[in-house]
């Protein structure tokens, strides 16, 4: 997957085609300004299935040299099989526009950009056949632009600055001289220049310096950084609305359950008093017969009586309390 420095190192090219003549004295080479800069296709298949893409290919025309190709790639880190692809690339394009092709690479670390513009040679030591030699844009040549009016007089080298320089500690400096630099610019100016920017620091430290520096300096509501801002605070807004929204559901539930059991409880609980009463009128019925018959009523017989709370033996003892000739005689069928 394409990463958002990658898009940035490149693609900043796209935007501002003579950012190239003015990177090129840093790189030690005197390219003279485009009069006219024409984006082509960056697909470099032929009929072999192997698909081959350069990042961004450009026809620059100046008006002392004519016309060049530019083709710019994006290095994030080294990669043994890139020399060979990069060779190719140049030696296609050179063949099918038929004019001189130029190879910028580039990086955001010291190591990648060295490793990058080593010379590289096809054939053996004694017969160099074609030798690439790239042109390497990185943290060890371009400038590290730290004063604001500097960054206003290009604010498309001070945001490659920044991208190249992305992980040097010079890099917090460099955006505080480009954001204040971008504050009095036009949105249609400042808002892609903010968007490389922040696509180049990547998830860098400096990331969020950039993004606190925007949000204070600029009207930004559109951007991509804007948009990403607001990711977070939305999946932060929906955690801590989720939780909220959980409890209150829960609570709702819990004061639910609690009505519903309630509401069971009661009725359980006038079942049972209804039964404690009903056994209570028929033992009250039962010691009342015998009474009403003459018959002795002991204690152990009173007692067995009240204390039963079973309603279908009470109504048992009931129906014998009328004939039973002794009130003991009563429970003899149990």
């Amino acid at each position: 997957m394409v990463s958002p420095p990658h898009e940035a190192m490149h693609r900043i090219f796209q935007h501002d085609p003579g950012l190239f003549s003015r990177v090129s004295r840093f790189l030690g080479v005197d390219i003279p300004t485009p009069v006219k800069a024409t984006a082509l296709p960056t697909d470099l298949t032929e009929t072999n299935p192997v698909e081959r893409r350069v990042d961004t290919l450009l026809r620059l025309e100046t008006a002392d040299q004519g016309p060049f190709l530019l083709a710019v790639e994006a290095q994030g880190k080294k990669h043994p099989d890139k020399p060979a692809s990069w060779a190719y690339y140049t030696a296609y394009l050179w063949t099918k526009y038929r004019l001189p092709t130029a190879l910028l690479v580039v990086c955001q670390d010291h190591s990648t950009a060295r490793w990058a513009q080593q010379p590289v040679t096809c054939g053996p030591p004694q017969l160099p056949t074609l030798t690439l030699q790239p042109l390497v844009a990185g943290p060890h040549n371009m400038p590290v632009i730290t004063d604001p009016e500097e960054a206003r007089a290009d604010l498309v080298l001070a945001s490659l600055a920044a991208i190249t320089h992305a992980a040097e500690p010079d890099v917090d400096a460099i955006l505080k001289a480009l954001s204040t630099a971008l504050r009095d610019a036009p949105v249609d100016i400042a808002k892609p220049l903010v968007e490389f920017t922040a696509q180049g620091l990547a998830k860098r430290p400096a990331k969020n310096l950039w993004r606190n520096l925007v949000a204070v300096d600029l009207s930004f509501y559109k951007s991509y950084l804007a948009e990403e801002v607001r990711d977070e605070v939305r999946a932060q807004v929906r955690d801590e609305v989720r939780a909220q929204v959980r409890d209150e559901v829960r609570a709702q539930v819990r004061d639910e359950v609690r009505a519903q059991v309630r509401d069971e409880v009661r009725d359980e609980a006038r079942a049972e008093v209804r039964d404690e009463a009903r056994a209570e009128s028929r033992a009250e019925d039962i010691l009342f017969i015998l009474e009403q018959r003459g018959l002795d009523i002991s204690e152990g017989v009173r007692s067995r009586v009240t204390n039963c709370t079973d309603p279908e033996l009470l109504r048992r003892w009931l129906a014998r309390a009328v004939t039973a000739p002794k009130a003991e005689e009563v429970f003899e069928d149990v």
